[in-house]
């Protein structure tokens, strides 16, 4: 862009902001990261990962109230899923989506155009595999761009020590981070946590979480279909393989761990845990069908996981904190309501409620890209990354302690030198190429290393 309309940009949201009682973002603070992106005051967005959460995370981006924001790029590595993708965004917003066909790339280097599309201070939404995290992280830091990103945010201790590298870099340029751990931004939650640190349950004493299901999204795979590329295949099917996503447990169990440690105040600093496989036929993916994790909090509290995906068992799918003087439901049966409550004991009667939410009607997976976008407009500290990868290494601590029978501590597992991502000739994930070899091989019978507790003790397969 020339830099006579910047300028003319530049004071146009100067003036917009005065009119507005909006704080202006551009600064000697903030140089590298400007906040406005569109000649009528628009941010634009690219998204770089076309799946269901990022196609989720797009229709809340331009759904942000009394702030324009607009669609203006999409990558991902296949290009149905883009289509899919953009055919629903479209549907549905066709005044914020703004993506004709020359700004629709495909391929492991698409996100480098899409990224290239915007000017720094622009917002691009990253929801690929946690795998491709770091490497697309590291690109739009290059780019001075506001970030969104899903979580995990990491799978192991060597791409968490790069992420959190990384955002340093990230910090000094001003950067506004969010990170998809959407029950940070849970109006209920907040106000339970608020008084559970006001003490109206005493002594926190025992959290307890629970996501027992059947099977989950991609999470259990049959053998690969004759014909279809093995990258491509443990991409699209990236629930399955630990290098891509650190498994069904720490995609789907992470926000149970993360409300708990968050109305805990704190990381568990060590975890034990069993887990296994139970009639799985023909599946090749790397999963356990069950897992059983305690958590230890520095202080000796305990933090007690149940994970499940198994069909025709008993479903639960809640998190509980037990305080000295009550307990508290922190979820009951999703997400989002989290019906969040207070008793003046452990025995749930309603004679023993003190405290409940009342009906909530602030979506959190709303309402974590309004304070994002806020962020941006008024040039206030905002980067959750730090947060982000403290949940992903805590996650992927139970997760090892499961998979190889020991245990694991939080430091340890930071320090530990496998990355799953990176194939025993040292490829990265941010070498990859389709038709090419994926970091993780199938035997001659199609199938792959599954973990082995107790044989395999230092690393998980």
């Amino acid at each position: 862009m020339p830099s006579s309309a910047t300028e003319n940009r530049r004071d146009f949201l100067k003036t917009s902001a005065r009119v507005a009682g909006t704080a202006a973002v551009i600064g000697a603070a903030s140089q590298h990261a400007r906040a406005f992106a569109g000649e009528d005051n628009t941010v634009r967005v690219v998204l770089v990962g076309c799946g269901g959460r990022g196609t989720g995370a797009a229709a809340n981006a331009v759904q942000v109230k009394g702030s324009p924001v607009q669609l203006v790029g999409m990558a991902d590595v296949f290009r149905d899923r883009l289509d899919r993708s953009y055919d629903t965004l479209a549907k549905n917003f066709a005044d914020k989506v703004d993506v004709p066909e020359e700004r629709k790339f495909v391929g492991f280097d698409s996100y480098k155009s899409a990224m290239d599309l915007l000017e720094p201070g622009d917002v691009v939404i990253l929801t690929t595999p946690p795998a491709f995290r770091w490497v697309h992280y590291a690109y739009a830091i290059e780019k001075g761009l506001h970030v969104f990103m899903e979580k995990p945010v990491t799978v192991d201790g060597p791409s968490s020590r790069r992420m959190l590298e990384f955002n340093e870099k990230a910090k000094e340029k001003n950067l506004k981070v969010g990170v998809g751990l959407m029950c940070r931004h849970c109006v209920a939650r907040g106000e339970l946590y608020d008084r559970i640190r006001d003490g109206q349950i005493g002594d926190v004493l025992e959290l307890r979480a629970y996501r027992m299901a059947g099977p989950t999204a991609s999470a259990a795979s049959g053998p690969r279909p004759e014909g279809m590329d093995e990258l491509e295949y443990q991409i699209r099917r990236f629930h399955s393989f630990l290098w891509a996503s650190g498994g069904a447990y720490s995609d789907f169990l992470i926000h149970n761990i993360d409300e708990c440690c968050w109305m805990k105040d704190a990381w568990p600093v060590e975890a034990e845990a069993t887990g296994g496989r139970h009639y799985r036929g023909d599946m090749i993916d790397q999963n356990f069908d069950q897992y059983s994790v305690e958590y230890t909090f520095d202080d000796g509290t305990k933090l007690f996981l149940r994970g499940r995906t198994m069909p025709g068992c008993q479903n639960r799918f809640a998190s509980y904190v037990g305080g000295s003087k009550g307990s508290a439901v922190i979820s009951a049966r999703s997400h989002w309501p989290s019906r969040a409550r207070i008793y003046n004991s452990w025995d749930w009667t309603k004679e023993n409620e003190v405290w409940n939410c009342g009906k909530e009607t602030v979506n959190p997976y709303q309402k974590e890209w309004e304070d994002l976008v806020e962020a941006i407009r008024e040039d206030k500290a905002y980067n959750e990354v730090e947060r982000g990868v403290e949940a992903s290494l805590v996650t992927a601590m139970g997760r090892m302690a499961a998979h190889t029978g020991q245990k694991w501590t939080r430091d340890q597992t930071l320090n530990h030198d496998v990355e799953l991502g990176t194939a025993p000739d040292g490829t990265t994930v941010a070498d990859l190429t389709l038709g090419g070899p994926p970091p993780l091989r199938e035997n001659d019978k199609g199938k792959y290393p599954v973990p082995m507790p107790g044989v395999i003790t230092k690393r998980e397969f």
